[in-house]
């Protein structure tokens, strides 16, 4: 069974920082990108930052100089290092695979900053 697993979500005081990661099961062949979402109550989906095979990466503007991506080929492995938090970064953030043919999603974590 095909999973995509994140971890590393919680609750953080603003300024603070997490650490989310995301683990894809070895039944997925052929990565191309990596990457997050996020999704906060009331609003839509929105890209937090991307990341290609060959390590290329995209950040959503907000994001910019304060979440940091990066990924493991060996081990199918994508991890977001998020710094000074804000109140509004509070939202379910979900990992995504993407192969030449598929992309699989995660069930998200949730990411809860309090001011």
């Amino acid at each position: 069974q095909v999973q995509v697993v994140e971890s590393g979500g919680g609750l953080v005081q603003a300024g603070g920082s997490l650490r989310l990661s995301c683990t894809a099961s070895e039944r997925i062949f052929s990565i191309n990108a990596m990457g997050w979402h996020r999704q906060a109550p009331g609003k839509q989906r929105e890209l937090v930052a991307h990341i290609s095979s060959g390590g290329s990466t995209i950040y959503a503007d907000s994001m910019k100089g304060r979440f940091t991506i990066s990924r493991d080929n060996a081990k199918n492995t994508v991890s977001l290092q998020m710094n000074s938090l804000k109140s509004e970064d509070t939202a379910v953030y979900y990992c995504y695979v993407r192969t030449t043919n598929r992309e699989y999603w995660g069930q998200g974590t949730q990411v809860t900053v309090s001011s």
